[in-house]
Order: C-alpha cells, then sequence, then structure tokens
C-alpha cells in the first residue's frame, strides 16, 4: 500500500549541514520584489534546490521578517542572501565574479526558456523583478541575455514566486 513518507524519513539536510554542501552555481537576484511572501517563497525555492545565494535589490526587504519567514520556513536561515540598494550595483559585483546575467522578462530578443539549455560549466544569475513593472530596464540592459518563460493564455505574466520555481526547476534539471 501506498502511503506518504513521515517527515522523518525525508532525509533533510540540517541548517548547518546545508550550508556545508556544495550549492548550484545559480544566484536568484530580486529586483525590487514588493511583496515578502514573494521574497520568502524565493528563499524556499533556492533552499530546496541548493542554489548559490539570493541577491535582494531595492525595495526588497531582507531577513529577519516576519513576513518573509512565513513563506520561506526558515529557509531564510539556510540560503546565503546579501543587500543591494541598487540592483545593477549587484549585476556587476556578480559579472566581475564570472556569472552570466539573465534577466527573466519579455524583451524583443528574450530565449523561450524552453529553447535554452544552461552550460553546466557556467555560473548563473538569474534576475527575477517587480510584481507589476518586472526587471528595470537598466537591468534588462545590463543582462547577458534574456529568458521568457512561454504563456499561451490570455495573461502576460506569472507571479514572481511561480516564475522563480519554474525556471530554477528548469536550470536545476540540467545540472543533476
Amino acid at each position: 500500500m501506498r502511503r506518504k513518507l513521515q517527515n522523518s524519513e525525508l532525509n533533510r539536510l540540517s541548517i548547518d549541514e546545508f550550508k556545508q554542501t556544495q550549492k548550484l552555481p545559480i544566484v536568484v537576484v530580486l529586483d525590487n520584489i514588493r511583496s515578502q511572501h514573494n521574497i520568502g517563497a524565493a528563499f524556499r525555492t533556492g533552499d530546496a534546490f541548493r542554489i548559490n545565494s539570493i541577491f535582494l535589490c531595492g525595495i526588497s526587504s531582507t531577513p529577519p521578517n516576519a513576513e518573509i519567514h512565513k513563506s520561506a520556513l526558515g529557509a531564510e536561515d539556510s540560503v546565503e542572501w546579501q543587500y543591494f540598494e541598487n540592483s545593477v550595483d549587484a549585476i556587476n559585483i556578480l559579472k566581475q565574479k564570472g556569472y552570466t546575467i539573465v534577466s527573466i522578462e519579455q524583451t524583443t530578443d528574450s530565449i523561450m526558456l524552453n529553447n535554452f539549455a544552461p552550460d553546466t560549466n557556467k555560473k548563473y544569475a538569474l534576475i527575477f523583478g517587480n510584481e507589476v513593472h518586472g526587471i528595470s530596464q537598466p537591468v534588462v540592459e545590463a543582462s547577458d541575455l534574456c529568458i521568457e518563460i512561454p504563456q499561451e493564455g490570455t495573461k502576460h505574466s506569472l507571479n514572481v514566486s511561480v516564475s522563480i520555481g519554474i525556471v530554477l526547476w528548469d536550470f536545476v534539471k540540467h545540472y543533476c
């Protein structure tokens, strides 16, 4: 008979073990995310996929924060993060560290996610933008490339936390 696994059977890492494990060479950059719940979801998804870190930029709130904690469920303690007042400053630092800068945005030259395969020998900074305005134009211009999530319905956007999950999963499956 099929049964759900108990939490004790999931072989979850402790925070200390998580911090010692090798991370995927992926940084999530949040460009002016206003919802603390979306920020918390980014931490939780980042923890699930063992990303390197999260860069919080502009109006994005930072831990410790009760609203972030509600959706992060403690992942804000396991995933490394940094805050930058200006997203372009964060991008410049990531470029200096050899990251390929990828805006997840609808642009004139964006590549559809299903047509993109990351080079697993490269490090990527994946930028996600504001819930209403998307990624700021200066950040788009500073990016090496833009990737768009294919959508076929009447809406032209997804919730940013959903976008983070879709894109991270697509990248992570290439590394595994």
